[in-house]
C-alpha cells in the first residue's frame, strides 16, 4: 500500500499563523508556504500507509485525555550553531506541549520513535537560510508576542510536492493537563541553546 510521511503538531491560530508564515517567507525561507505555522509534537515520520486507521485512533484517544491549556509566545531563540533554526519562544504552555508529545509518541503506540534531540517546543520562523538572514529574523521578532488557548492538535501529511496538508483535527476532551508541581516556563537562556531541528 506504500508509505506516508506524517507529522503531528499544534497549529498556531489566526491571525498569528499567517503572520508568522509570511514573515518566514520574507526572511527568505523557501519552504515557508508549504509549512503551516506550528509547534511540533511528532516530527516528519514515515509510516506504512495501512497504519493510518490505527494512528488516527491513537491520536483521538490521546486528545480525549487532555484538556485545553494556555499558550503564550514571546521573543526569539535559536538552535545555532548546532541546527540552523531561529524560532519564537514558548513561554507558557511548555509543560502541556511536553506532556502531549510524550503521550503521542507513547512507546507502546503506533507513533513511537526516538528523537534526534531533546524535545523543545518552539515555533520555527527561519530554517536553513543564510546566517545574515537568520540574524534578521532573530532581531525582527525579538519583541514578538502572541497568546491563545490550545484546544487540540492535528495530523498532517506531506505531499510529493513537499507541502504539508492537514488530514484531521483532534480536539481535546476534559482530561488532566500540565505537569503538577513543575513550572510551566522556559528556563532562561538554556532554551536558546538546546539543539532541536524544526
Amino acid at each position: 500500500m506504500g508509505t506516508a510521511t506524517l507529522g503531528v503538531s499544534i497549529a498556531v491560530p489566526e491571525p498569528y499563523g499567517s503572520q508568522l508564515q509570511q514573515l518566514r517567507a520574507g526572511f527568505g525561507d523557501a519552504a515557508a508556504h508549504g509549512i503551516p505555522t506550528h509547534v511540533t509534537l511528532v516530527p516528519p515520520t514515515e509510516v506504512d500507509a495501512d497504519r493510518l486507521p490505527e494512528i488516527k485512533a491513537h491520536l483521538a484517544e490521546v486528545a480525549g485525555a487532555f484538556r485545553a491549556f494556555a499558550m503564550r509566545l514571546s521573543g526569539t531563540g535559536t538552535f545555532r550553531p548546532v541546527s540552523p533554526v531561529v524560532f519564537v519562544r514558548i513561554v507558557e504552555g511548555v509543560a502541556g506541549c511536553t506532556r502531549l508529545q510524550g503521550a503521542v509518541r507513547d512507546p507502546a503506540g503506533p507513533l513511537s520513535r526516538e528523537l534526534a534531540f531533546p524535545y523543545h517546543p518552539h515555533v520555527t520562523v527561519a530554517h536553513g537560510i543564510s546566517e545574515e538572514a537568520m540574524d534578521v529574523a532573530y532581531g525582527a521578532l525579538a519583541d514578538y508576542a502572541a497568546e491563545w488557548t490550545c484546544a487540540g492538535f492535528a495530523l498532517y501529511e506531506q505531499g510529493s510536492d513537499g507541502v504539508w496538508r492537514k488530514l484531521r483535527e483532534y480536539p481535546f476532551g476534559d482530561g488532566p493537563t500540565g505537569v503538577p508541581g513543575q513550572p510551566d516556563s522556559v528556563p532562561g537562556a538554556a532554551a536558546d541553546t538546546t539543539a532541536r531541528p524544526s
